[in-house]
């Protein structure tokens, strides 16, 4: 079993747990905030469920049918997943609205106060583990739990600080604006990770800081003369760059199929952990149609 599913494994044992006590918790104290928490955590469950399918597809290799394997259903899984995201923000905003309007009494504000802490510790402890299995595997659904299951670090931290603060003060309408506070926060996470997802599927080029970089490498090799035409995208754990590399006419195949070895390997280099798929393309003269994609090297 890869890294990439033990994760979702992992996610799906811990939210089931946090259901559990949430829940129990949530409707013997009345406590709006416990009970959206749950509920999030319900969400978490079936987002976890759904991911570990996303995965397992997107690992499936390529074929006849998917040429290019079936990386973007992570892309697919993102959208969807900040889709539910933003839902259960949207109704933990609607249940706080409710309650300043009609609010009703705490009680098991002590019992709250410890579920609450409890939860805070494992999803923080959920976090780390998901944020070292990202940037290890560099898989975009396990980048997605774990911002997901970060906005449940800062709800569950801070509905933690409103019950202390009820406790303390005994003003129960700290709840109610805490649940507004928290589905707002929720629904702006939403929208980082369905705008992340939608650039993977609508073909987004590769950060500008590597595009700029592989320009760089193309650039330093001397028997090129130019290039356009760049062209670069990312998929699941894979990277694509497309390029046309302008040689001099009287190059033999042989120099101009080494040098462009060299710059796959040096583009490689960048990050030895993502699987690179490059397709240069040896041009013995510039024929490019565009001066937008047109890159001339300086002497």
């Amino acid at each position: 079993m890869t890294l990439q599913k033990k994760a979702t494994i992992v996610s799906s044992a811990t939210a089931t747990l946090l259901i559990v006590i949430k829940l129990f918790i949530g409707l013997l104290s009345g406590s709006v905030a416990v009970l959206a928490s749950a509920i999030d955590s319900v969400l978490d469950l079936i987002v976890s469920a759904f991911n570990y399918f996303a995965i397992a597809k997107a690992e499936q290799p390529a074929n006849q049918t998917f040429n290019y394997g079936k990386g973007k259903i992570e892309a697919l899984a993102a959208v969807i997943e900040g889709t539910i995201i933003c839902m259960s923000g949207l109704f933990i905003l609607y249940t706080a609205l409710k309650k300043t309007l009609y609010p009703e009494a705490l009680s098991h504000v002590s019992s709250s106060i410890i579920v609450m802490l409890i939860s805070f510790i494992l999803t923080l402890a959920l976090v780390a583990f998901l944020n070292y299995v990202a940037k290890k595997t560099h898989s975009m659904v396990v980048k997605s739990d774990a911002l997901h299951y970060k906005t449940d670090v800062l709800s569950n931290g801070a509905i933690l600080l409103s019950l202390l603060a009820i406790h303390a003060t005994g003003f129960e309408m700290i709840d109610a604006i805490m649940g507004v506070i928290i589905s707002l926060y929720i629904m702006y996470s939403a929208y980082e990770l369905i705008k992340d997802g939608i650039y993977i599927l609508l073909d987004a080029s590769l950060e500008k800081e590597i595009v700029q970089k592989i320009q760089s490498i193309i650039l330093e090799e001397k028997e090129i003369s130019d290039f356009h035409n760049l062209k670069t995208r990312k998929s699941a754990n894979t990277h694509f760059v497309d390029v046309h590399l302008v040689f001099s006419p009287g190059i033999s195949l042989l120099r101009a199929h080494h040098a462009g070895d060299k710059i796959e390997d040096n583009i490689k280099a960048l990050a030895p952990e993502i699987e690179w798929v490059i397709n240069a393309h040896l041009d013995p003269y510039d024929d490019s149609n565009t001066d937008t994609l047109l890159h001339v090297k300086e002497d």
